[in-house]
C-alpha cells in the first residue's frame, strides 16, 4: 500500500440549495473523521466526490459538466445528491463513475470512497458536536427536517428526497447551541417545507435543557431566538400556521424576514401546478402580516412559461407583485423535468415568450424593490459584516437583517477599516442601487446578544 493513501485527499464539489450544502458539510464532515484530506476541485487528488443537483435542466447541465471535467482528469468519480437519485441515466451517460447515491446518503458515501482509496485504519475521533462547514464562521445552515409531502406537478423533490422527515425539536436544538457556541452569530433555518415542521412527529415533545418542548415550528423559533442573535427563515409556505411566527419578528426574538415560494398568481396556473396555496389568501395574509410587523421583508420565487400560461395569467401575476411589494424577487423561465408530472400537460409556451414573461417580471420588480430600499434611506441599521474593511478603500461588505447571504443585496460600509468578518455594526445608510445598500459605520461594533 502507498505511504501516502495514509492521507487521502478528496475533492469536494457542492452544487444546488443550502439543504445540500449541508449534506455536503455532513459528507466532508466523515471523510475527514476517517482520515481523508478535502481538497478543492481544481487541487490533484485520488477521488472526486460531487453533491449534485438535478431540480431543473441548468443544473442538471452544471452538473453534468462537473462530472465530465473530473472524468477527463482521470480521477475516481463519486456521485452523490438529488441527481444521483436518477442512477440509471446516469450510469448510462457515465458508465465510468464509481459509485452514484441520493441525497443526504451520507454513510454510503464515505463507505465508497473507502471502498475505492483505501487507507491504514486510523482510531476514529470522537463524534462531534459541529459538523465542518462551507459558509463562513459566522453564519450556519441548519436543516429542520428532510423531504416534502406536496405534489408540485413540476417539481420531483418528493421523488429525489421523500416524504417529510422532520428532525427531533430537541436535536435541532442542540445542534443550534453548538454553533453557536463554535461562534455562529446567524442561523439560517431551511427545510423543503419549513411551515410542515413536525407534522410526521404528530409534534411531538422531548425534553430541552428540562422543558418540554413540542416540535412545532413556532415553538422551535422561540427557543432559537434565545440561543442565537439572528435567527433567519428559508422556504416557508404561507400557511395560516406561519401567522403565530409574525410576532415573534415583531417583538425581535427572529428576523423579520420570510423566504416564501409562491410560484405563480393566477388561479388556474397555481391549479395546474398543484400548489397548496392560492394568490388571494397569500395576498391578505402578508397584508396581514405587515400590519403586525411593518418591516417584514419577504422575497419570493415565481415561475412563468408553464404549460397553459397565457398572457392574461402573466397579467396576474404582475398586478399580484404591484400590490405585494415584495422586496426581492427571484423568477425562473419552465423548464420540463423528467418524471414531473407537468411533462404531460399540453399548450407548452415558446421558449422566446417565456424569456419575455421573466423579463417583464424583473423589470416591475426593479421598480418594486427600488422602492422598498428607498424606505432605509437615512435609517441606521444593524448589519452583520460578511467582509472586514481591512483592504486600501476601508470599505466592509455586511447584510442587514433584510438580507439572506447569497441570494438577497449587500450592505457596502464606508470607513470600515476596523471592522472584521462575523461582529454586528451600525450603519447609517445613504444610498442604494437597484439591489444594495451604501452607508457608513457609526460607532464601536455592536454586540447582539
Amino acid at each position: 500500500m502507498k505511504e501516502t493513501l495514509n492521507k487521502r485527499r478528496v475533492s469536494f464539489v457542492s452544487l444546488g440549495c443550502p439543504k445540500a450544502l449541508v449534506d455536503s458539510e455532513q459528507i466532508i464532515t466523515e471523510l475527514m473523521d476517517n482520515g481523508c484530506d478535502i481538497v478543492a476541485a481544481e487541487e490533484t487528488s485520488e477521488v472526486t466526490v460531487v453533491n449534485t443537483c438535478g431540480f431543473i435542466d441548468t443544473a442538471k447541465a452544471e452538473s453534468f459538466a462537473t462530472i465530465e471535467q473530473a472524468l477527463a482528469e482521470q480521477r475516481e468519480v463519486i456521485v452523490t445528491g438529488c441527481l444521483g437519485a436518477q442512477r440509471e441515466e446516469l450510469l448510462g451517460r457515465f458508465p465510468q463513475l464509481k459509485f452514484v447515491s441520493g441525497p443526504a446518503d451520507v454513510a454510503p458515501v464515505v463507505a465508497a470512497v473507502e471502498h475505492f482509496v483505501p487507507a491504514r485504519r486510523q482510531a476514529k475521533p470522537s463524534p462531534r458536536e459541529v459538523r465542518e462547514r462551507l459558509t463562513p464562521a459566522h453564519y450556519a445552515y441548519l436543516k429542520i427536517s428532510e423531504g416534502c409531502n406536496h405534489t408540485c406537478s413540476f417539481c420531483i423533490i418528493p421523488d429525489m428526497r421523500g416524504k417529510l422527515r422532520s428532525r427531533p425539536i430537541d436535536s435541532v436544538l442542540q445542534e443550534a447551541s453548538a454553533l453557536v457556541e463554535q461562534g455562529t452569530r446567524e442561523l439560517l433555518v431551511v427545510a423543503q417545507d419549513l411551515s410542515a415542521y413536525g407534522v410526521d412527529l404528530k409534534y411531538a415533545s422531548a425534553d430541552f435543557e428540562g422543558e418540554q418542548l413540542q416540535a412545532k415550528l413556532d415553538v422551535l423559533c422561540t427557543a432559537l431566538g434565545d440561543i442565537a442573535p439572528w435567527v433567519r427563515l428559508h422556504y416557508v409556505y404561507p400557511y395560516p400556521s406561519v401567522d403565530h411566527l409574525i410576532p415573534l419578528m415583531a417583538e425581535g426574538k427572529i428576523l423579520p424576514y420570510l423566504d416564501i415560494p409562491l410560484q405563480h398568481a393566477s388561479p388556474k396556473i397555481l391549479k395546474a401546478m398543484r400548489r397548496p396555496a392560492a394568490a388571494e389568501k397569500a395576498l391578505e395574509r402578508i397584508n396581514r402580516w405587515r400590519e403586525i410587523c411593518p418591516e417584514l421583508a419577504i422575497r419570493s420565487t415565481f415561475i412563468v412559461g408553464f404549460p397553459g400560461e397565457t398572457a392574461d395569467d402573466v397579467g396576474l401575476l404582475l398586478d399580484f407583485l404591484e400590490e405585494a411589494q415584495l422586496d426581492r424577487v427571484g423568477c425562473f423561465t419552465y423548464s420540463s423535468v423528467a418524471g414531473a408530472r407537468a411533462n404531460a400537460l399540453e399548450d407548452p409556451v415558446d421558449e422566446g415568450d417565456k424569456l419575455d414573461r421573466q423579463e417583464m417580471v424583473y423589470e416591475l420588480q426593479a421598480t418594486v424593490s427600488a422602492a422598498r430600499l428607498d424606505r432605509h434611506i437615512g435609517q441606521t441599521l444593524a448589519v452583520i459584516v460578511d467582509d472586514g474593511g481591512q483592504n486600501s478603500e476601508g470599505i466592509a461588505i455586511g447584510r442587514s437583517k433584510y438580507d439572506a447571504p447569497e441570494i438577497d443585496g449587500t450592505v457596502h460600509i464606508s470607513g470600515a477599516a476596523a471592522l472584521h468578518a462575523g461582529e454586528f455594526a451600525q450603519v447609517k445608510i445613504d444610498a442604494h442601487d437597484d439591489h444594495d445598500l451604501y452607508g457608513h459605520w457609526v460607532g464601536q461594533p455592536i454586540q447582539i446578544n
